[in-house]
């Protein structure tokens, strides 16, 4: 432990590192907060999680879809326009999301408010590991600065929903969902005053583009199809607490459950990053991805029993931020220099995209199915995405040197 401590020190004493950990810490709780207060405040509204769960899965996939155009226009043009968009329409269509569900307006209206503002989340996220790419160059460096990425994210998802669990208890619903809406506005202020985007290099390369951008690298296609399948289990997780807590009669609970799997999950990415590792980035990907087949049946055999139950999502989250980071690490790696914000808004696309299924999935499986199924189809997903991974072959690819 003497040692993990002592590389963390010597790496945040490095120039920026500590001041970029700060505005990523704060400008990042919006995503601890949205979509399980929108989720929360849905299902109070319209009195269904499989509704309330394809309305947020469709959010999560409309931000999938326009992730990278954003990453395009922010390679060519720089992020100050595309910040400054974003930062206006989304929390408008989120409040638009709000008072549509309040004034019991059609679903697809609701949906169709909740669409517009995941098309238009703020990239900030993206953005971050743009930085943290573009300080960086070496794999050893990158995986800690990812490492200690994945713990500030999952320090705003163990953040975040406890503030959204305290608000739920003590307000509603509709004051839950309104405090995330007021933190997205914020944390976009924090952000763009925070001078990190001076770490954001416009590409100046000469080089064809291809349509498809990153996506003609083979590495890159295997690993974000794997990351895809691995991040609908995160989406099942994110559905099966608040259903968990709810058939439970306890819906804070939910709140408690999802920041206890994000500190698990923290602890996990602050000890991978922190430790050396003999094996490539690739295999232990692709390991964290399999391991995680293990807690989500346990999941499903464990719903009688609410601490061991507890205990598991400590133990998932513990597996959560280092499969993150090791994924980013192979991004920067792969993706080619003129395609670098492009490849990490992909990234996300299949991130969020498999949120987003993964909730929507998990919507219907525990409506239809029950709690038990909706687990166990998610440990059977992990368990092939693993096998996947396998085909990503260890070594540097030569169009991702800068």
């Amino acid at each position: 432990m003497k040692r993990i401590a002592h590389k963390y020190v010597e790496f945040v004493r490095q120039p920026d590192v500590t001041r970029l950990l700060l505005t990523a810490l704060v400008s990042r709780m919006p995503v601890g907060m949205v979509g399980f207060s929108m989720l929360m405040f849905l299902r109070e509204a319209m009195g269904n999680f499989a509704l309330a769960g394809s309305a947020v899965g469709s959010s999560l996939v409309a931000m999938a879809i326009t992730a990278p155009v954003w990453g395009r226009i922010i390679d060519r043009q720089g992020p100050a326009r595309v910040l400054l968009v974003t930062g206006i329409i989304q929390p408008l269509a989120l409040l638009a999301t709000l008072f549509a569900a309040r004034l019991s307006l059609p679903f697809p209206m609701i949906a169709g408010c909740a669409m517009v503002a995941g098309a238009f989340a703020s990239p900030i996220t993206t953005l971050t590991r743009t930085i943290w790419r573009n300080r960086f160059s070496r794999d050893e460096d990158r995986r800690t600065a990812f490492a200690l990425d994945s713990v500030t994210i999952e320090m705003n998802f163990t953040a975040g929903p406890a503030i959204v669990a305290a608000v739920l208890v003590a307000f509603g619903a509709t004051a839950a969902f309104a405090t995330a809406i007021a933190m997205v506005v914020f944390s976009w202020v924090v952000f763009m005053l925070s001078g990190a985007l001076r770490f954001i290099k416009r590409s100046t390369s000469t080089l064809e583009r291809h349509l498809l951008g990153p996506l003609t690298e083979r590495k890159l296609v295997l690993l974000f199809l794997a990351t895809f399948g691995h991040c609908m289990s995160f989406g099942l997780l994110e559905i099966g607490y608040p259903a968990y807590a709810t058939a439970l009669g306890l819906p804070a609970l939910a709140g408690i459950l999802l920041a206890i799997n994000s500190l698990g999950s923290a602890i996990g990415g602050g000890l991978y990053g922190g430790l050396h590792f003999k094996w490539p980035v690739e295999r232990q990907f692709a390991l964290v991805v399999g391991l995680m087949a293990f807690p989500l049946i346990a999941h499903a055999a464990l719903v009688d029993y609410v601490v061991p139950f507890a205990f598991m999502a400590f133990i998932a989250g513990m597996l959560i931020a280092p499969s993150i980071a090791a994924q980013s690490v192979l991004v920067s790696r792969f993706a080619p220099s003129h395609y670098a914000t492009e490849a990490f808004t992909w990234s996300s696309t299949f991130i969020v995209a498999g949120l987003g299924a993964g909730m929507a999935l998990g919507g219907f499986l525990v409506e239809t199915e029950g709690l038990r199924f909706a687990f166990c189809v998610g440990s059977a997903i992990v368990a092939t995405m693993a096998l996947l991974a396998l085909a990503i072959t260890p070594g540097a690819a030569p169009a991702a040197a800068d």
